[in-house]
């Protein structure tokens, strides 16, 4: 049974007429006019241009204003206190991976920390040591100054030192190399290479240095002299060698590295499933080393960094605040300038500092400085006592601490299941870094991150879509004069595939189209219905024939409170509550909440040709935002591909259902005609008809090949 038609209209012009050539001709005349009047704004500099450059290269400025003494501070000392000491005992056993004396891990710890805390823009991630940049660090300088041997080349300036001083002297220098790569990179604006970084590659690649950093202590924990060795096969070289000597062993040292292990691991998963009843995470690193001591260069850039970001993204959205990429290079970048030269080696952050940090209320780089200060403390007064510190306790620690990097094997059957060609960048990118070492193996895995990317690369150019009067075809509103949009309705196209890199693209642009923030809304929506019901529980709200009156003696006044932020990302509870809030309408009690005109977003996913994992997870996150400010989506011309790895990776829920699919544009829109008439208007003629009937091809039913795909999964 054919489908009634919908849109009578006729076509009595030719396609590309003088008319047209005459338009397209005064529309790129405009264009060039509008960019050469941003060319011109760009190069204008004013005192509003100086000012939002000092804030933007200073972030300290911004946050600083905003900063409440009472309710921050007190978080801040008990996370920089409780960061400080891990920090210390991190710094001490990371050194080893770098192959320099122990105290040097604390300079680390110590003067990046300092200049970040003017210059980064994170709230949250705890600068310092990290062990995949200190192992980086520890083959450049074991291959340069050798354990056994004079050095292997002639370098100007080590003369006259020793071997631990010549390391550290190669050490500071790759480190200040470094630094002034990020600072250039932030400079020049090319903080987004490291999108091309994906979760998978740098997975792959933790995971492989986890392996070369277990490897690189086993000396440590079996009492072994053994040479340092680098280049490619140097992990089986040092097995070799290892295996070679293991009657060698040192009991002593054996003894004490597996019971500092055990007791570690123990006090670690208690950390971790009493983390919500413990005010500050047992320091059982510190515990451990008093009872046996009693107080006793590009590619590491931009490992460096993108570990750094990623971390710091995370926290970021978590607390709701924006991180800038270039800025963090450039923190980075003067971080490592200014830490080499006293002799620190590489920073970057680490994922179990930064979660101290921010588990133990830390709510700005305070925190951050305030572990500093532990750390120079222990420079200056005790670092005396460290000197004799045992090398395979500090290995033992190292060791205990590699276990999330290593549990990341788990992840190869998963993205097998769900996406070969992530699996296939994960187990080249680790096979490689394990055989070649780690700076060849994350240029391998790059590149075979790149050949994906070229597989599935797209040119993005979203667009949002108008309906052509008189037609059933929707193109570019920027490209038509005579189109038609629905009051309320807005009709967004995704050009290309959707993938890791550009997601965030997407969903940004998804919100400049829309032109309001739905999780914004969302959380503004939850906080004022968190004071209605305060009010109406207190007394000071009373329903009446004209609707909600305040009978308070002032006005209430909005909060930012970030540590109030639980439950705001949530759907709108109106459970006990004897009304229904009309976010459009005027609120009481001085409640502001921003308005929303838009009732429905189209999707057209015609040019989507997959999904992977990171971007599927992007687009769910992405879609419940704008249900749950009551915004209907739906996706059209999905293809059936798409529609079979959304169902097989649980994308559907009570929130997103199947009947979001559509088969056509076209479609849609009658659907959401009918179902908001008031957007209707001459230009589309609608037909009644059942949009759940199978034989009309209506709303809610999505033809996945062989079967008709809706929310009750009837095949008809």
């Amino acid at each position: 049974m054919l489908r009634p038609t919908a849109v009578q209209y006729t076509i009595n012009r030719p396609l590309y007429s003088e008319d047209d050539f005459a338009e397209d001709h005064e529309k790129n005349y405009r264009h060039h006019k509008t960019l050469l009047d941003h060319v011109k704004a760009y190069f204008t500099c004013d005192s509003k241009r100086a000012k939002n450059a000092a804030l933007s290269l200073f972030p300290i400025i911004g946050w600083m204003r905003i900063y409440r003494i009472k309710e921050w501070l007190l978080s801040d000392v008990v996370s920089g206190v409780s960061t400080g000491l891990v920090a210390v005992l991190q710094g001490l056993a990371y050194s080893l991976l770098a192959s320099l004396p122990a105290w040097y891990g604390l300079f680390a710890a110590f003067f990046p920390v300092i200049s970040y805390f003017f210059l980064g823009t994170s709230r949250h991630i705890s600068v310092g040591a990290f062990p995949v940049l200190s192992l980086m660090v520890g083959a450049m300088v074991t291959r340069l100054i050798p354990e056994e041997g004079p050095p292997l080349y002639n370098i100007t300036g080590l003369d006259g030192l020793s071997p631990d001083q010549q390391r550290v002297v190669v050490a500071a220098s790759a480190t200040f190399l470094m630094g002034i790569f990020q600072l250039a990179m932030g400079v020049f604006q090319v903080g987004f290479i490291v999108m091309y970084l994906s979760d998978t590659l740098v997975s792959g690649f933790t995971t492989a240095a986890a392996v070369h950093i277990l490897v690189s202590q086993l000396k440590f924990v079996l009492g072994l002299v053994v040479p340092g060795l680098s280049g490619p096969l140097s992990m089986f070289y040092t097995l070799e060698k290892i295996f070679v000597q293991i009657t060698d062993t040192n009991i002593a040292d054996l003894v004490i590295s597996i019971v500092v292990m055990v007791v570690v691991f123990i006090v670690k998963e208690l950390n971790d499933r009493y983390k919500s009843k413990l005010p500050v995470p047992i320091p059982i690193e510190v515990i451990m080393i008093f009872q046996y001591t009693a107080m006793e260069a590009f590619p590491m850039a931009i490992v460096g960094f993108a570990i750094a970001f990623s971390v710091a993204k995370v926290y970021s959205i978590k607390h709701d605040y924006i991180i800038d990429g270039n800025q963090e290079l450039i923190a980075f970048g003067v971080s490592n300038i200014f830490g080499a030269s006293f002799r620190s080696f590489a920073a970057s952050t680490a994922l179990s500092r930064s979660a101290v940090q921010e588990s133990t209320g830390g709510k700005t780089q305070i925190a951050g400085l305030l572990s500093a200060i532990i750390v120079m403390v222990v420079i200056l007064a005790i670092g005396f006592l460290l000197e004799p510190l045992p090398k395979s306790v500090l290995g033992a620690v190292v060791i205990i601490n590699l276990k999330g990097m290593l549990m990341q094997f788990r992840e190869i059957p998963y993205l097998w299941r769900k996406d070969r060609p992530d699996c296939v960048v994960w187990i080249v990118t680790c096979i490689a870094s394990i055989l070649l070492g780690l700076d060849l193996g994350l240029a391998v895995g790059l590149g075979a991150e790149l050949i994906s990317v070229v597989f599935r690369t797209q040119f993005p150019r979203c667009s949002v879509l108008a309906n052509i009067k008189g037609t059933d075809i929707y193109k570019d509103r920027k490209d038509y004069l005579s189109i038609y949009e629905p009051e309320g309705v807005k009709i967004f196209r995704i050009p290309s595939p959707i993938f890791f890199a550009n997601i965030e693209f997407f969903r940004g642009k998804l919100v400049e189209s829309v032109g309001f923030n739905p999780l914004r809304i969302l959380r503004k929506r939850n906080k004022a219905l968190r004071k209605i019901k305060k009010l109406l529980k207190n007394g000071e709200l009373q329903m009446t024939d004209k609707g909600l009156l305040h009978t308070g003696s002032a006005p209430i006044e909005e909060s930012e409170d970030e540590s109030n932020m639980e439950g705001l990302d949530q759907p709108t509870d109106f459970r006990n509550l004897p009304i229904q809030v009309n976010w459009n309408s005027e609120l009481p009690a001085n409640i502001c909440v921003p308005k929303v005109d838009v009732h429905s977003v189209i999707l057209d996913f015609a040019a989507v040709s997959f999904l992977d994992i990171s971007a599927l997870k992007g687009l769910k996150a992405a879609l419940k935002e704008f249900i749950r400010v009551d915004v209907e989506i739906y996706i059209v011309a999905c293809d059936a591909y798409i529609l079979e790895k959304l169902h097989s990776c649980k994308f559907f829920d009570d929130e997103i259902k199947t009947s979001i699919f559509f088969l056509t544009l076209h479609d849609a829109m009658l659907h959401i005609l009918e179902k908001h008439p008031e957007g209707n208007d001459t230009n589309i003629k609608v037909i009644p008809y059942n949009f759940h009937d199978p034989q009309s091809n209506g709303g809610g039913i999505l033809r996945s090949r062989d079967k008709l795909v809706s929310d009750s999964e009837t095949k008809f």
